[in-house]
């Protein structure tokens, strides 16, 4: 089919939409075929992992097949890295909570501390799919180096956290949308200013390694 022109466009156009749908629905059907929890972070990795491909050029991948072979590869291991940041999450907010409501003067001290541990935290959050589907790390190295990345990066950080959440409340007027657009979407935002930062970091690493 001839892709020039105004027709061409729109066949572009509706040609993206349609597997930008798919996509999604992979993401939500493949969560509950993992039991909710346990099939939320490989769905959300495979779904990382094909977007990362499309943002580099590879736009003609089987969407199907290439999300079904990375969710079975990194079932595993992306349920051990989501259970870890999970964890981590949910003894913030604990400790977050019981900061402050407790009437004892010392410890609201830990209050504006914690709540900027918080903020790194969630920051530091956005970059660990995409590193993780982005480079053959252990765990421990795509946390690590999620939190340097995050660190150099403000400016996509802030884009990824601004773009997150109005995406969020956009889709809050329109819940029936977010079946076909919503964690890809996220993924999108989050996946093409992550690629900048790894593009940048990597570039920079390149630069002093040939001033040694």
């Amino acid at each position: 089919m001839d892709t020039s022109g105004f027709m061409g466009g729109l066949y572009r156009l509706f040609d993206w939409i349609s597997k930008m749908a798919l996509l999604n629905l992979l993401w939500i059907f493949f969560t509950v075929l993992g039991l909710g929890l346990f099939g939320f972070f490989p769905a959300t990795a495979a779904m990382f992992a094909v977007m990362r491909k499309w943002i580099y050029g590879e736009e003609d991948i089987p969407v199907i097949r290439t999300f079904w072979t990375s969710y079975k590869r990194e079932f595993i291991k992306s349920n051990l890295l989501g259970g870890i940041i999970l964890a981590a999450g949910i003894v913030l907010c604990v400790d977050f909570l019981f900061i402050q409501n407790v009437a004892d003067e010392s410890l609201s001290l830990l209050y504006a501390p914690l709540l900027i541990l918080v903020f790194l935290f969630v920051s530091m959050a956005f970059y660990v799919i995409p590193m993780f589907v982005h480079y053959d790390m252990k765990i421990g190295q795509v946390i690590k180096n999620s939190f340097f990345v995050m660190i150099l990066n403000p400016v996509s950080t802030f884009s990824m956290v601004v773009g997150t959440f109005g995406i969020c409340f956009a889709l809050s007027y329109a819940p029936p949308i977010a079946i076909l657009f919503s964690g890809n979407l996220i993924a999108l935002i989050v996946m093409k200013f992550s690629s900048k930062s790894f593009d940048k970091v990597h570039a920079k690493s390149q630069m002093f390694l040939q001033e040694q």
